[in-house]
Formats: structure tokens, sequence, C-alpha cells
């Protein structure tokens, strides 16, 4: 692939190598001669070297050339308000003793959404569990619960923000229980474990189906790809009334948490903690069917039979983790960019597929000014290594984002054919506020984020990845949804409703800024 590195000035760091941050010598000599001059003088991207997976770089770098994006030329938001939707509890819903589900704490929660309506909040958020709506049988949708909900919603005055959920929450509920994939897929999975991702051991995650069975018919005779657009079908064939009036942004799930992403640093399993750099996600018999099948279109059969055999565990740091220096079999080798290459183009793939489909239902609702609705996607915050060389955590999860290479570019040009809003973290964090000693950015994130959006001409959205209701943590949302230098977020997403954010102290907080982002600034 030719070099992306035009204009990322930006994100070339002059690292602060002190004895306090690494006290080990070797891990500061690692970061300090890891140079990216060295990099270019060794010919990185030299033209001997062809990328993987011919049909996937064909997608992507047509982009440039003859992308037609679907988006519309975004107006100056500079003095437009932030809409704010709260998600809902996540422990809003449970299944009870017969096995149906059921909204919980229905008193309370009709309580908390007159509340927020006074106190200016514009809507909920709202994920439609894959794993509720089709639990028991393929193509059986039950859609009960979630209209009971959208009256109560639409009865308090609030808009809607929903998020279509093709996964799991089971391991990320805090012991609340949470939503399964539903119960035919597990039944599947129990026979064929391969539908999940899997790291190098031969540990499955369940989830979220590995997009190796994108388009294989081994879910009951349908793909993953087909599931999801049955699924998104019937559920604008559903609520067709709500959509564009109080429905307004429909997000559409790409991986764990619906963000498009590996499972690369599984939490609450005991397998990953941060700032642990993570492990790939490959080693499913399918997507390592699609792995020979790419090496041997390079040229180079060998390169099909395994992953990277030296990128270290889930908890390892960068230092001392072969893949993630310079050398033979690294990742800046052929080898390494072959892998990467192969490993995110996947990723981009799968996130075309799906909303390609998810475009094609919701064309007639964009089309009306009057019931106009956004179509979102997610990306994940991998901040934590950002401001080193070879940004290990992002690649683990799918971003080939070095500091040589914009990883971010094809994501959000995938997004803009579609005209999706992209849907991006961290706006409530700040530099100062990470641990220094693991290079973290996400301010450099966020930035790298807003600059390919620019570029791509798509809006964004904007979400919190840690709870905060303190003024500073709130007023950083704030400065960052009317970024100087940017166009004004088009809504923000606040994860999400709970007990704690109605307490005095809090919501003392929490009303002003409501109130003030629904305040054109």
């Amino acid at each position: 692939m030719a070099c992306q590195c035009g204009g990322r000035g930006a994100y070339c760091y002059n690292y602060n190598f002190n004895r306090e941050a690494f006290p080990d010598r070797r891990t500061r000599k690692f970061f300090r001669n890891v140079s990216a001059f060295r990099f270019f003088k060794h010919g990185l991207f030299s033209s001997k070297w062809r990328s993987s997976a011919a049909a996937t770089r064909r997608l992507i770098l047509s982009m440039d050339a003859r992308e037609e994006s679907r988006s519309t030329i975004l107006e100056s938001a500079k003095q437009k308000r932030v809409p704010i939707f709260v998600m809902m509890p996540v422990d809003a819903f449970a299944i009870d003793a017969s096995g149906i589900p059921r909204i919980r704490k229905i008193k309370a929660l009709t309580v908390s959404l007159k509340a927020l309506k006074l106190a200016g909040v514009h809507g909920i958020g709202v994920e439609v569990w894959w794993g509720i709506v089709e639990r028991l049988s393929p193509l059986e949708y039950d859609w009960s619960l979630y209209e009971e909900l959208f009256k109560l919603i639409s009865d308090s005055g609030l808009k809607m923000h929903v998020a279509l959920s093709f996964h799991s929450n089971v391991n990320s509920s805090s012991g609340k229980g949470g939503i399964s994939l539903p119960l035919w897929i597990l039944e599947i999975g129990n026979l064929n474990k391969d539908i999940y991702y899997q790291d190098r051991h031969g540990f499955s995650n369940h989830d979220y189906l590995t997009l190796g069975v994108d388009h294989l018919p081994v879910l009951s005779g349908r793909s993953a790809i087909q599931c999801y657009e049955d699924f998104m079908r019937g559920f604008v064939n559903k609520f067709e009334p709500f959509i564009g009036t109080v429905i307004e942004e429909i997000s559409i799930g790409l991986g764990p948490s619906g963000e498009l992403r590996y499972p690369a640093h599984p939490f609450n399993d005991g397998r990953w903690n941060f700032p642990g750099i993570g492990e790939f996600q490959c080693y499913d018999k399918y997507m390592m069917e699609d792995l020979k099948m790419a090496a041997c279109q390079e040229g180079k059969p060998q390169w099909g039979n395994r992953g990277p055999e030296n990128a270290g565990c889930y908890n390892s740091l960068p230092a001392g983790v072969p893949f993630f220096e310079e050398g033979e079999e690294s990742f800046v080798s052929d080898y390494g960019r072959f892998f990467l290459e192969w490993y995110s183009g996947r990723l981009i793939c799968h996130a075309d597929a799906i909303l390609a489909r998810a475009a094609n239902i919701l064309e007639k609702y964009q089309e009306n000014n009057q019931t106009a609705v956004s179509l979102v996607a997610k990306i994940g915050g991998i901040y934590w290594w950002y401001q080193t060389v070879s940004h290990p955590a992002e690649l683990t999860a799918g971003y080939y984002n070095t500091a040589m290479r914009d990883g971010y570019d094809p994501v959000a040009s995938v997004f803009s054919r579609h005209g999706a809003a992209l849907h991006i973290p961290c706006l409530e964090m700040m530099d100062s506020e990470t641990p220094s000693k693991y290079f973290c950015s996400p301010e450099g994130l966020l930035q790298q984020i807003r600059s390919v959006s620019k570029k791509r001409i798509i809006h964004l959205i904007g979400r919190n990845t840690d709870e905060r209701f303190d003024k500073t943590g709130l007023w950083k949302i704030h400065s960052n949804c009317y970024h100087p230098q940017a166009e004004a977020v088009r809504s923000f997403t606040y994860f999400r409703m709970n007990d704690k954010i109605f307490r005095v102290e809090n919501w003392n907080n929490f009303v002003p800024f409501v109130r003030m982002m629904s305040m054109d600034s």
C-alpha cells in the first residue's frame, strides 16, 4: 500500500523517555530507538512488497479515486446545539423465570425518563438486542419488549438513538446477568466453536460471531450477514412509524460492544487487563482458511499457516515483544505488513458488507427530509500505547494504525460511502489523566479521527468511555463537542443512565451540562 504519511506529522511524537516512567534500561532503549526515519530508510514501503488480499486492497485503494460519498456535505455546525441522548441502564432488561425478557424496574424508569426530559435531555439511547428479539428460533422475532419501551419513551416526549446490537454483553455487564447471543446461535456454537473468534490458544470469545462466517450459511442455512440483514429489515418494518420522527439515529453493531474491532482485549473474563497489548483474534478455522488463501495469492503460502508467533500475549507490554519492534517478522517486515493488511482489511470488508445493507434498508428514510434518520457506526477507543511507533493495542484490535500509516482513513472511507456517521469515544478523556508510562493519548486519537472525518466528509457522534459526573470531565466533553478547529459533533450519547446520575451532587453538575450543550455555542 502506498505510504499514508502525508499530513501525519501531527502523529509523529517526541517521546519523553525518563527513568521514572521506564526504570528498566532495556525498555527505555526500545522506545527511544524505534525511529520512523529508520523505517523509511530501510524501505518500509518498498515497491517489492505487494499487499495481501488483492480484493481487499482494490476495495480500499479505489475509494480515493472513485469514491462518491453518499454523505451530505456537512453544514457549518460551529453554532449548532448538540443533542444529548442518555443510554439506557446496562441492566435495563432481564429474563424472567419463564424465559421471557422483561423491562426491569419500569416504574423507576418512568420517573427517570420524566426527570431527564425536564433536565433538557433530547433523547434516550436503546440497545435492541439480537439475543432478545430472535432469542429462541431463527427468523422468529418477538418485538413486544421494545414496543412497550418505545411507547414509554415516546410518551415521555423523548427521542431515540437505537443501537441494533448483534453482540453479547454477558462478559461486560458487571455481574448483572447480561444479554447473550440468541439461544439458537449458542446451540450451534456448542457444536461448532469456530463460529466465534478464537485466539492462538483456541480460546473462543462468545461476544460476537467471527467475520469468517459473514458469507457462509452455517447458521441454520443462513450466513451471519443474512442474519443481520433480516434483523435490520424486520426492525424497520416493525417500527416504521417511529423512524425519522421518534427514532432519529440508528447505530448498526459491527463487533464486540457494537464497535468495529476484534475482541483483542476481553475484559471481565480474566484474560486481559489494562494496559496489555491484547492478542490477534484470527484462529477460528474460517479465518485461517481465508488467511491461507490470501497467502497463496501473495505467492507466500507459508504465511498462511499461522498468525504472528512473536506478538506476546494479552497482558504483554510492547517492549521486548519482537513483532512490535523492528526486525525480521516484525510489524514492518514483509510478513508483518502482509498479515496486518489482511487482518485489518477483513474487518473493513465486514463493515462494508453490513453498512451497505443497512444503507439500502434505510435509504427511503434518508431521502425524505421530514423522516430523516441518521445511520451510525461505532469504532473503539484504543488509546493506550498510541504514542509508540507500532500502536500495538490498535493493531491487535484490527486498526492498522502506526506512526507511519493512518489506519482510520480506510475505516472512515467505508463509513462515508454508505452515509454513516462515525460514533467516537473518549470525549471525556484527557492525556494528563492517563498514566504516562503507558504512552496513552486519547486526545491524539480523537484528533486523528477528527482529521479523517473532515477528509471523508462524514458527521461525528460523540460518547464517553468512562462515567463522569464531575465538572472537569463534563466540561471536557463540551469542549470536544465544540472543538474550535472542527465541526461540532452531531449529537452526544452519554453512557449511561443509572442510580448515580440522580444523586444530588451529580445531578447538580449533569443538569447544567445538558443545558449548556442544548444551547447554541
